[in-house]
C-alpha cells in the first residue's frame, strides 16, 4: 500500500516558482500568510459577479496529486478548467500575452485531474487575470502534459530530501515570496558577493505583544478569541488573541487548560517564571520541522562545525564586552584605573581565536569575563550611596541588588531564546558550546552570548546609572538572598521590553532591526551554517 501523501496542485505552482519555497512550504511545513496570501484569498471569495462559480475538489492516486479548480465551464461543448489570479498575466515585448510557467503548470495539473475523474479528454485550460482583466488559453499538448509529470516527479524527489534546495538565481522572484524572512535568500547572496547592498525582506519589529503576568493570584483564562487575564482584585485587562506573541506566568499566576489549547493552537508560547526569577519551562507547539532537526543533529556533531562556531560566539561576545567598556569610560578618567582589566580582555580576544578545544575556549571566555565584571565594579561605586552598587558577580542565589536584577535580565533572555529557538524548529537541547550539565538548553544558553551585553548588561547598568531603583521598594532581602519585589519585577520587565524595542544596525547585513527581531535572525543565520551559506552567524557587535 502507498501511504505517500498526494501532492497539491498548488505545490506544483511553488515547484515551478521555486524549489526552495516549494520544500519550506510542503516538506517542512512552514507557511506564512503575508498581505499577497490574505488578498488572494479574499479575491477568491470575491469573484466576478458574471462568474457562474463551482469548485470542484479532485485528487488520483495514479498521478499522486490532488487539487481544487475553481471553475469549469463549456465551451463548444468541450469542458475548460479556469484558474483564477488575482495578478497580471505575462506581457512578451512583442505584445503577445501568456500565462506565467508556474500557472500553466498548475492549470494543466488540473487538467489531468478532469481526465481522471470523467475519463474523457480536456484539450485546453483558462487562466484569468484579475488586475488586467485578461484571459489566457493554454493548450493542454503533450508538451504540457510531460512538464506536469517532471513536475510531480520533482516534487517527489525532494519530499525525500532532508536538504534544503538552494535559494533561486532569480532574485525578483524573492521579494514577492511570503516566505523570504524564512528562507533569507538576500543574506546568503551577501555571503556570495561581499559589499552587495542587502535589500531587507527580514520585517524590522516583530508586531506581536510579549504579555507578562505579575500579580500574584492573576488568572489567565480564554473568552472566545481574546485573552482576559483577572487579577485577584477583579480587575480585567483583554487582549485579542491575533496580537499576542507569548505569556510568560511569574510566581504562581494561573492559566486555564482552555486558554494553553487555544495558544497551541495559535502558536504563541506560554513560559512559567518563578517569582524569584527562575524559569521553569514552556509550552510551544513544535510538531513538525523533522527535517530541520535531522540537519541540526548531523551538523552538531561535528567537532570542527562546533568548534568553528563556539569562535565565532566567544568572540563576538567579549569583542561586544570590550566594546561596552570602552564607550562607557571613553573621555574619563577612570578609563586609567581600569587599563589593565581591558588590556586582559584584550589579549583574550586576541588568543581566543587560536583556541585548539571547547575547554580551552572557555579559559578565555571565563578570563575576559572576570575582567569585564571588574569593570562593572569600579562603574558602580558612586551607586553605592543607593544600595545598586555591583560589587562581583554572584548568583545562585544573587546577594546584592545589582546582581539580582542582571540574573533576572539573563532569565528573561533565556526565555525569548528558547522562544526563538522553537520558532524556527530548531531544537534547544542541541547546543555547540555549553555543555548539557544542568536542565537548561543548551542551544539557548549559546544564543544568550550573542545578547547578554546588548539585552541585560546594558539595561542593568544604564538603569542603575539613572538611579531608576529604590532598594527598599525594589528588592527583597532574605538571610544572604536578594530578588526583586513585585514591584522591582514590574520596572525590570518593562525595562527589558523597552531594550527590546530599540532598533539597531546589523554591522555585516547592514539593515536596521529591533533586538526582538535579531534574536530570531540570529538563530535563522545559524542554521545557515548547516543549510544555505554560512559565514553570517555571530557577526553582530555593539557599536
Amino acid at each position: 500500500m502507498n501511504d505517500e501523501p498526494l501532492i497539491r496542485v498548488m505545490a506544483l505552482h511553488a515547484i515551478e516558482y521555486c524549489e526552495r519555497l516549494f520544500y519550506l512550504e510542503e516538506v517542512e511545513e512552514i507557511r506564512v500568510a503575508d498581505t499577497a496570501i490574505y488578498d488572494g484569498r479574499r479575491f477568491h471569495e470575491q469573484l466576478p459577479e458574471y462568474v457562474t462559480l463551482e469548485q470542484f475538489v479532485l485528487q488520483n492516486e495514479e498521478l499522486g496529486i490532488r487539487g481544487k479548480i475553481d471553475c469549469l465551464r463549456t465551451q463548444q461543448g468541450m469542458l475548460v478548467p479556469y484558474e483564477y489570479k488575482k495578478g497580471h498575466a505575462r506581457i512578451l515585448p512583442n505584445g503577445d500575452v501568456l500565462a506565467w510557467p508556474s500557472d500553466q503548470v498548475q492549470i494543466a495539473a488540473y487538467s489531468l485531474l478532469l481526465e481522471k475523474h470523467l475519463n474523457r479528454p480536456i484539450m485546453e485550460g483558462r487562466v484569468f487575470y484579475a488586475a488586467d482583466h485578461r484571459t489566457v488559453s493554454i493548450s493542454i499538448d503533450e508538451k504540457m502534459r510531460n512538464q506536469v509529470m517532471s513536475a510531480i516527479a520533482r516534487a517527489k524527489e525532494l519530499r525525500a530530501s532532508t536538504e534544503r534546495p538552494p535559494i533561486t538565481a532569480n532574485e525578483r522572484l524573492c521579494a514577492r515570496c511570503s516566505l523570504a524572512p524564512v528562507c533569507l535568500p538576500e543574506e546568503e547572496r551577501l555571503v556570495e558577493q561581499v559589499g552587495r547592498d542587502t535589500v531587507r525582506l527580514f520585517p524590522e519589529d516583530r508586531d506581536l505583544l510579549d504579555i507578562h503576568v505579575t500579580s500574584p493570584g492573576s488568572k489567565v483564562r480564554r473568552a472566545g478569541n481574546t485573552l482576559l487575564i483577572e487579577d485577584k482584585d477583579g480587575q480585567k485587562r483583554s487582549f485579542p488573541i491575533e496580537e499576542v506573541g507569548s505569556i510568560t506566568l511569574h510566581g504562581n499566576a494561573q492559566i486555564t487548560t482552555q486558554t494553553i489549547h487555544l495558544c497551541a493552537n495559535k502558536g504563541i508560547n506560554i513560559h512559567w517564571v518563578t517569582g524569584g526569577g527562575h524559569y521553569i519551562g514552556s509550552v510551544s507547539n513544535s510538531a513538525g520541522g523533522v527535517q530541520r532537526r535531522l540537519r541540526q543533529y548531523r551538523a552538531l556533531i561535528d567537532p570542527e562545525l562546533k568548534l568553528r562556531l563556539a569562535k565565532a560566539l566567544v568572540i563576538a561576545k567579549v569583542e561586544s564586552q570590550l566594546r561596552y567598556i570602552l564607550r562607557l569610560t571613553r573621555g574619563s578618567e577612570v578609563r586609567k584605573e581600569l587599563e589593565s582589566y581591558i588590556n586582559t580582555i584584550r589579549d583574550v580576544l586576541s588568543s581566543t581565536n587560536t583556541a585548539n578545544s571547547l575547554d580551552e575556549l572557555r579559559g578565555y571566555e571565563g578570563s575576559a569575563a572576570k575582567d569585564y565584571f571588574a569593570c562593572f565594579s569600579r562603574l558602580t561605586v558612586d551607586d553605592a550611596k543607593n544600595g545598586m552598587a555591583f560589587i562581583h558577580r554572584n548568583r545562585r542565589p544573587p546577594r546584592d541588588p545589582a546582581n539580582a536584577l542582571l540574573s533576572f535580565l539573563y532569565s528573561l533572555l533565556y526565555r525569548d531564546c528558547v522562544q526563538a529557538i522553537v520558532t524556527v524548529g530548531l531544537d534547544p537541547t542541541i547546543g555547540f558550546y555549553h555543555q548539557p550539565r544542568s536542565q537548561a538548553y543548551p542551544l539557548a544558553l549559546d544564543l544568550m552570548e550573542l545578547f547578554r551585553v546588548t539585552l541585560c548588561d546594558m539595561t542593568v547598568l544604564g538603569t542603575i546609572h539613572r538611579n531608576q531603583w529604590k532598594v527598599e521598594e525594589d528588592f527583597i532581602q532574605a538571610g544572604d538572598q536578594v530578588w526583586l519585589s513585585d514591584t522591582g519585577r514590574k520596572k525590570a520587565i518593562a525595562a527589558y521590553e523597552n531594550r527590546k524595542q530599540d532598533k539597531w544596525k546589523h554591522p555585516v547585513i547592514g539593515y536596521s532591526l529591533t533586538y526582538a527581531r535579531a534574536l530570531e535572525l540570529e538563530v535563522r543565520l545559524l542554521e545557515k551554517e548547516w543549510t544555505g551559506k554560512p559565514g553570517l552567524f555571530a557577526m553582530n557587535r555593539i557599536r
